[in-house]
């Protein structure tokens, strides 16, 4: 990490240009510190409404709504949902990496993108093809179903990624030492996929508690479903506000557990490594088995959904295609997408700055508030934002303003992820060198800084866009009258069971979604240096 230098010599001696940049940009810092408190403050008000809302209701309201049979029976349906489900995700997540960056396994390539793949079907689409399917499939056996087919790409991908990148030297050491495969990926291999797994668990963890669309399908019982019902029934009630804070109680808990099985092992290394790739295993009489295993998989998370839109869609006939709300509800959705991509990209830039230029304890917080926030369900989100702006904020309440605030709020980490990535490969040296050429800087930092992190950037606002393509809890909460998004417009049909009507949006939405999940991809693959 390159370090800050400082001029020598008594106060009347002439300063380096570099001196003069530094001294020059100290009032810009603390612009840039004050404007990310405030991106802070602002993405913790969510959770402060959960606190405040707990704190007003009292002891015995608290007491009255949370112990009783109802939230037993969610909470009981949430930890059996989570614990089955993320199990079972991992399963399929590091099998298929494994197979895919460990082994001689025929067209590994291609099955490397369609593990990938079903990121880009909404888990209600999934859920909607398979009540097409199976119009009995409901409760928690239901749920993990739709769950593991919908989320256990959130563990391949990082899990893929990884393998990727690790020095091969590691297991071929364990391999010298006359390790079998198994005992190579156990002792070797596995503790190195530790943050990985760990990551992609936590995601699809808060993927589960945050779900509604899907779940509503089957009429499996959540909180997020309990919430939503609840709000619609009595607007913003103390119930739904008391099951809000046990959801938030859920998500903290897990970001804690997520925390603490990181370790304290170091997983750097130090030099380059081995310079050959991994060597792979020949899978011998396996093979078989693998490519029907992988292809099982593959069939129930995208052939199932697929299959069934099209079928929809040509019972439906042109017909379904001919429906006013659908041109509206691509361009509402477009709008949207892009309005809230580029809001939340503005937003996540001085934040990442701050954590890349100035990294401290300080900065380290500040970025940490918006991860904290942005584990909370939508239907939190979009509860906090109704309740300030009915009672503080009435010209904007239900306008596109609080929308795209929703947005910025649920997905500021896709954007902040990528930019500090991007920021971390545009060195301020730079930007001191084009100063002292004569740039002014700012000038120097559009010119530099500001280019070499305009992929990133896009990248950022990519997985942005992806998510608010496919966001459907808040976006039913918050958005304005006449507002039609392929996913509100979806459930809305879905919902009174024209499943034909319905399957344009579903598909759009995937054609929308399908080269934004393949940038992830990509993104992934390039972090690995593949």
């Amino acid at each position: 990490m390159p370090t800050r230098t400082t001029a020598v010599g008594p106060p009347h001696a002439g300063t380096s240009p570099n001196a003069a940049g530094s001294r020059g940009a100290r009032p810009g810092s603390r612009a840039v510190v004050v404007l990310c408190v405030l991106i802070a403050l602002f993405s913790l008000v969510p959770l402060v409404f959960v606190a405040i809302m707990t704190a007003n209701a009292g002891v015995d309201t608290i007491v009255a709504l949370v112990f009783r049979p109802r939230v037993g029976e969610l909470l009981v349906n949430t930890v059996a949902l989570v614990a089955i489900t993320v199990p079972l995700c991992v399963l399929c997540g590091v099998g298929g990496a494994w197979l895919v960056e460990r082994t001689r396994l025929r067209g590994h390539k291609i099955w490397a993108v369609l593990l990938a793949a079903p990121l880009a079907i909404p888990a209600f689409v999934n859920s909607y093809a398979w009540v097409s399917a199976v119009p009995s499939l409901g409760g928690v056996a239901g749920g993990v179903l739709i769950s593991t087919l919908s989320y256990f790409p959130l563990v391949y991908i990082p899990v893929a990624a990884v393998l990727g990148r690790m020095d091969p030297a590691l297991e071929q050491t364990g391999q010298s030492l006359g390790l079998g495969p198994w005992r190579v990926f156990f002792r070797v291999t596995f503790p190195q996929l530790r943050l990985a797994i760990a990551g992609g668990a936590l995601l699809v963890s808060l993927h589960l508690l945050s779900e509604y669309g899907a779940f509503a399908m089957i009429q499996f019982d959540t909180f997020t479903t309990a919430i939503y019902d609840q709000f619609r029934s009595t607007f913003n009630g103390a119930a739904a506000n008391m099951l809000a804070g046990v959801l938030v109680v859920l998500c903290l808990v897990l970001l804690l557990l997520e925390e603490r099985s990181r370790g304290t092992a170091r997983y750097a290394k130090v030099g380059s490594g081995a310079q050959s790739g991994p060597v792979r295993l020949r899978l011998g009489w396996y093979q078989g088995p693998a490519q029907l295993g992988l292809a099982a998989l593959t069939v129930l998370a995208i052939g199932v959904p697929m299959w069934h839109v099209v079928r929809w869609l040509i019972f439906g006939g042109v017909a379904v295609w001919e429906r006013d709300p659908l041109l509206t509800a691509l361009l509402q959705t477009l709008g949207y997408g892009l309005a809230g991509a580029l809001a939340t990209t503005l937003l996540a830039f001085p934040l990442a700055y701050q954590v890349v230029r100035h990294p401290g304890r300080t900065s380290r917080l500040l970025e940490g508030a918006n991860y904290i926030s942005s584990s909370m369900p939508g239907i939190v989100v979009a509860l906090a934002l109704v309740t300030i702006t009915v009672h503080g904020l009435p010209a904007i309440y239900q306008t596109s303003i609080v929308l795209v605030a929703a947005y910025a709020l649920l997905f500021m980490p896709r954007a902040l992820v990528n930019l500090r990535a991007g920021l971390a490969q545009a060195p301020k040296e730079l930007d001191e060198a084009a100063q002292a050429l004569g740039k002014p800087p700012l000038l120097a930092f559009v010119k530099v800084t500001l280019r070499l992190t305009a992929p990133a950037a896009a990248g950022g606002a990519a997985l942005v866009f992806l998510g608010i393509v496919n966001e459907l809890t808040a976006t039913l909460l918050l958005s304005p009258n006449g507002t039609n998004t392929l996913a509100t417009e979806f459930w809305s049909l879905s919902s009174e069971i024209d499943y034909a009507g319905a399957a344009p949006y579903a598909l759009l939405m995937i054609l929308l979604s399908a080269p934004m999940t393949y940038l992830l991809f990509a993104q992934s693959k390039k972090a690995a240096g593949q």
